[in-house]
């Protein structure tokens, strides 16, 4: 059955919200505090070994309260189960969501058109697990016979953002091998990584569900060239490994049907890293620490399933940014990770959210009359501290923003670790508390600065505060606890997707750049240019010159 279509401003409970935030608007997060001496216990939840902290928020217990009724409202329990049960909610494609199926448990049923994919989901991870194994040991050898040192996972979007991610995120974690990624098709891009490798110890993995992407197949194609001039075409067969749909495609190319691993068309590309295409992920850190981010995902995704909304983590963040996006007009999040490991984590996540929840059209067809869609951006903490914090502490715009750490480094140095710490826990009060004209008054008197240049000097230094912040803290980065924190915005992506009327799981919106640029590839390669507006004319000309 479809997800139900209730366009969220007509229900009772966004009227109530309407009425609410015209009450509290003006309020400070501090006052809730002096107000409420169980304010951060009770504005806080633990699950496994995450501590998320959404206490620093402008609300109140009743704003919770109202955003869980418009949950109701627009029937979210009803909608996750349709996600979970293989329901077709990706309706303009025909398709069920159910990438969750890739990290369930064997034992589970879980139905596509009537049959259980499970057996098939487990006998592509056999299949990851025998074929990393071998890689990794050196059983499988290259061409002439060397182990293979180097891995360049070749794809775009999803078949790129989520392996480069997790890679770079569990690089702790990592073996032997050295992976690469590419992406754009940007030659430079292609023969910079090319100039550091050796044919004879590289294993190429194109990921493409339909191997016909521009992008990944002009890469791949670069790429085999270069091959080819060290080695022979049958020597492709021990070479090159493609996570695909089409056999035919691949069989073409000259890679072998071993080193061939099967998608679904109930993946979408952004949440796919679950699957095959993860594949360069289990080369680079292993089988079992993949797996072990399956076992994380699936753990938040029972939680999602089962928990009720007041201590259920995506339900709660993803109510909380419609609260903002929609009724304090902010327009963007920013998510920091005080991390840098992982320092991909943002740009990951705006593929999966801008693309997922980027809709101007409701699942009636109608043209929306609300904002749906968050802009996403962060860096790790402590670099974005010293680059763009200012603008959330003192600019004119209103930026939630997550914080990400951890309890514990990897490496065990404390000294560095409880700085790193010292400035995670200090941004967030800072961003809450502010800093009144009457706190810098007193500072600057303190160092007996001249009262006129005191004076002159005060509003530059004020800090307005009352800036939300979530804080999720977990214990250790681990492929587990990766796992659960990368389902948890998955989630979130859902809860935002089901109140705001809206398909997250199409992109009809990359399609029609992509379908321009085949054009505009003829007219540059062609003497004649085909009609275009005057402006596209006069830069193909001037690029032609």
């Amino acid at each position: 059955m479809p997800l139900q279509s209730i366009n969220p401003t007509s229900t009772k409970a966004w009227k109530q919200l309407l009425e609410h935030f015209n009450t509290i608007k003006d309020q400070e997060i501090k006052d809730f505090f002096s107000a409420d001496a169980n304010r951060s216990k009770n504005l806080s939840t633990t699950w496994n070994d995450f501590f998320v902290d959404y206490s620093k928020n402008r609300i109140s217990e009743e704003t919770l309260e109202l955003l869980f009724k418009l949950a109701d409202e627009v029937h979210l329990k009803d909608a996750i189960k349709k996600y979970f049960d293989g329901d077709i909610i990706n309706e303009t494609e025909g398709r069920a969501v159910l990438h969750t199926a890739l990290r369930a448990k064997k034992s589970d049923s879980i139905l596509v058109d009537g049959v259980n994919v499970m057996p098939e989901v487990y006998q592509v991870k056999d299949q990851i697990r025998a074929f990393t194994a071998s890689i990794i040991s050196g059983e499988k050898k290259g061409y002439s016979g060397k182990r293979f040192t180097d891995v360049v996972n070749i794809g775009i979007g999803g078949s790129d953002l989520g392996p480069a991610m997790v890679t770079e995120a569990l690089k702790f974690y990592g073996n032997h091998l050295k992976m690469h990624f590419v992406s754009n098709v940007d030659g430079d891009h292609v023969y910079e990584t090319l100039k550091h490798l050796n044919s004879e110890t590289t294993l190429f993995v194109i990921v493409s569900k339909t191997f016909t992407t521009q992008e990944t197949l002009s890469n791949a194609t670069t790429i085999k060239k270069w091959f080819l001039e060290h080695a022979t075409q049958k020597d492709v067969a021990k070479h090159f490994a493609a996570v695909s749909t089409n056999a035919e495609k691949i069989a073409e190319f000259g890679i072998s049907p071993e080193y061939v691993f099967p998608m679904w068309d109930w993946v979408g590309g952004r949440f796919s890293l679950w699957s095959a295409v993860g594949l360069s992920v289990a080369l680079a850190i292993g089988f079992e620490n993949f797996d072990d981010l399956l076992v994380g995902a699936n753990e938040m995704d029972e939680h999602f399933k089962t928990q009720d909304f007041e201590s259920n983590i995506p339900v709660v963040l993803g109510l909380l940014s419609i609260w903002y996006n929609n009724f304090y007009a902010a327009e963007t999040e920013a998510i920091i990770p005080y991390t840098q490991y992982l320092s991909r984590f943002s740009a990951y996540l705006q593929q999966g959210i801008m693309e997922s929840n980027g809709k101007s059209v409701d699942r009636s067809g109608h043209d929306v009359n609300y904002q749906t869609g968050t802009i996403i951006w962060g860096e790790p903490g402590t670099n974005s501290q010293h680059a763009f914090f200012q603008l959330i502490h003192q600019g004119t715009k209103l930026i939630p923003t997550d914080f990400i750490g951890y309890k514990e480094s990897l490496y065990g140095d404390k000294d560095h670790h409880n700085k790193l710490m010292a400035n995670f826990f200090a941004q967030t009060e800072a961003l809450m508390n502010g800093k009144s004209g009457a706190e810098v008054k007193k500072e600057l008197s303190e160092k007996n600065m001249d009262e006129k240049a005191l004076e002159k000097l005060l509003p530059f230094k004020v800090f307005k505060g009352n800036n939300p912040t979530n804080t999720i803290l977990i214990d250790k980065l681990t492929p587990k606890s990766l796992g659960s924190l990368i389902a948890m915005y998955e989630h979130k992506i859902f809860v935002q997707g089901v109140v705001w009327n809206i398909f997250s799981y199409d992109q009809w919106g990359v399609e029609l750049g992509k379908q321009l640029a085949t054009t505009i590839l003829k007219d540059i390669e062609n003497s004649d240019i085909t009609n275009h507006d005057s402006s596209t004319l006069n830069l193909l000309h001037s690029f032609k010159k």
